[in-house]
């Protein structure tokens, strides 16, 4: 096999380990609880810790990498990740469980970008766009398989054994990564920003922790909302301080760009709304509805299904009606497929569930293609890096914030309706809180020209004027090439 496969095989095998691990651990979640002996709403925390673990370490992946070797840092990047799920599979505390979730988000923060940059340093451009369709499969399978896998073995095994089935693909990927890959690494780099790596990390760590842990459980109320508070001032200083160095390892700035402030802004909205369903949706199956974690599973794959559909006709539809209109309207439609999950009762039928989930990965999936492009529209192929790690902590802290505010809206129903745990009708409140959110991403997206981004769809046309004096003709422009910024969304 040449390069341009092999290589991102390999990556795949990382891609595909991170993806399934979490949409496993989604639907196990009860199970997990029950063991722990906790709420299943404190499971929050083993959710939120793991995607603030992504944004904090996402942003110094490329310097590693230039700094150690590329090979180097993703065969380290395996290793921690496998080290995380034995920690995982060996927890008896939530507090040993959240901790696990985090180092376990250390190597995943490392693994997939590391391994996108192999890619782009070792595959020929000619071939690249193929090379990156190979790597763009194992992240739409993974979420597929893993929840009816995380069912099966939760029903049939016990929910420990989801967290080994990673050690066999980790180290097939450091095996393969040791034979094909080069230890690429960069003669120039600039510094670390140490103190803006600092001051960002301990900043959202405390923020997200604060918030997280409001509410019934885990912690005392003064050391949540002290947690905020610190978390608030550090970011507020990291703010001041990337204004002041020439290269912060967040850079802000590039908000500038009015597509990519939109992409940012309209797409955290739209997650934040749209990330509580792995948390929302096996809860309310399992707790709410009796069923157990196989039959759960069967049924929330769906989502993951309907994103796969989507990819066919995504750009087609770009193409036709542009990205303002189509993101205008799909974020309405989304957010109300969003909203209907808080309709189902214990009697509608699965086939309905199933098609409901199926037809809402599909619009939230063409939602998130649209927002992962249009977000390069404007930018120069020199801040793609930037832009990339900015793109990729937003999206991780609103998919944090989504199960958070979705944890809060569920417990804010139960106190509510007086109810001493989480019932069945304590997730409409809840589905509806998250779809409402999620429908307030059209507001940025409403201060977009209505042709933003139309080299990037393919819709721009240039007005050609024939010399016989007939009617003008439209000629559309080859779409250009854009990355997706690092964890894929589906």
């Amino acid at each position: 096999m040449r390069p341009a496969q092999i290589v991102p095989l390999v990556v795949a095998t990382a891609l595909f380990m991170e993806n399934t691990d979490s949409t496993v651990i989604a639907t196990a979640l009860p199970a997990i609880a029950a063991s722990l002996g906790e709420d299943p709403i404190a499971l929050k925390l083993a959710l939120t810790s793991y995607l603030v673990s992504l944004a904090i370490f996402i942003p110094v992946s490329g310097w590693a990498a230039d700094r150690y070797g590329a090979r180097t840092v993703f065969r380290a990047a395996l290793c921690v990740f496998m080290a995380g799920s034995l920690a995982c599979a060996a927890s008896s505390s939530l507090l040993g469980f959240v901790a696990a979730r985090f180092l376990q988000g250390m190597g995943g923060a490392m693994m997939v970008p590391v391994g996108r940059l192999v890619i782009l340093r070792s595959v020929p451009k000619s071939e690249l766009v193929g090379a990156l369709a190979y790597l763009t499969i194992p992240a739409l399978i993974g979420p597929v398989l893993g929840p009816p896998l995380g069912g099966f073995i939760t029903t049939y095994f016990d929910w420990r054994w989801i967290f080994f089935i990673n050690i066999p693909i980790g180290l097939a990927g450091i095996a393969l990564s040791t034979i094909y890959f080069e230890n690429l690494r960069e003669s120039e780099r600039p510094p670390l920003d140490v103190a803006g790596f600092l001051l960002s990390g301990a900043g959202l760590a405390l923020l997200m922790l604060g918030l997280a842990s409001t509410g019934k459980h885990l912690l005392p109320a003064w050391i949540s909302w002290g947690s905020m508070a610190a978390g608030v001032i550090l970011i507020a200083a990291y703010l001041r301080h990337a204004k002041r160095v020439v290269n912060p390892v967040i850079r802000l700035d590039l908000l500038r760009h009015a597509t990519f402030r939109a992409a940012v802004t309209g797409g955290s909205l739209f997650r934040i709304g749209t990330g509580a369903i792995p948390f929302l949706l096996p809860l309310m199956l399992q707790i709410g509805f009796g069923l157990d974690p196989l039959r759960s599973g069967l049924i929330t794959f769906a989502a993951a299904a309907g994103a796969l559909l989507i990819k066919i006709v995504g750009p087609r539809i770009l193409r036709s009606y542009g990205f303002r209109r189509v993101m205008l309207t799909n974020a309405l439609i989304a957010s109300a497929f969003l909203a209907v999950n808080g309709l189902f009762t214990a009697e509608t039928p699965h086939w309905l569930i199933v098609s409901v989930l199926l037809l809402g990965g599909c619009v939230r999936s063409l939602q998130f293609t649209c927002v992962n492009a249009i977000a390069y529209a404007d930018l120069d192929s020199h801040e793609m890096s930037a832009a990339t790690s900015l793109a990729s902590v937003a999206q991780q802290l609103s998919l944090s914030l989504g199960v958070t505010i979705g944890a809060l809206a569920l417990e804010g129903s139960a106190a509510w309706h007086g109810h001493a745990g989480i019932a069945a009708a304590d997730f409409a409140p809840a589905f509806f809180t998250v779809a409402v959110i999620s429908a307030a991403a059209i507001l940025p997206f409403l201060r977009l020209a209505p042709d933003a981004g139309a080299e990037v769809s393919g819709q721009r046309t240039l007005m050609t004027k024939p010399a016989d004096g007939s009617p003008a003709t439209l000629a559309p422009v080859t779409p250009r090439h854009v990355p997706e910024p690092g964890r894929p969304s589906a």
